[in-house]
């Protein structure tokens, strides 16, 4: 491995150059000692985000706005749906900003 330890941008060729310069020499050396003659897929930065993005949406449901996430995010409703399908009950049952409930003991009527 000598040799590619000496190994310089300039000495690759235009498709490994491209990647090199992407993600910097050093990175491409290891890159190439880990995973030489193998495939490697690289996911979409919408694949890797999804979990980010689905949480923000269940933060944001508030138990009625379906369609207006479904235009924030750029998904269908039914995605929506699906997406907030663990907290719905939770999100329903909550009570409203200010209302009081039967079994609060600290509040006076």
């Amino acid at each position: 491995m000598r040799l590619l330890d000496n190994l310089e941008i300039e000495d690759l060729d235009a498709d490994q150059r491209e990647l090199a310069e992407c993600i910097g020499i050093e990175a491409y050396k290891k890159l190439v000692k880990n995973y030489a003659g193998s495939f490697i897929y690289v996911c979409k930065p919408d694949t890797i985000t999804s979990n980010l993005r689905n949480e923000e949406i269940r933060r944001k449901f508030n138990g009625y706005n379906y369609s207006e996430l479904a235009r924030e995010y750029n998904l269908a409703e039914v995605s929506i749906r699906r997406i907030v399908s663990p907290v719905i009950a939770e999100v329903k049952s909550a009570p409203l900003p200010g209302q009081i409930s039967f079994f609060d003991e600290d509040i006076k009527i």
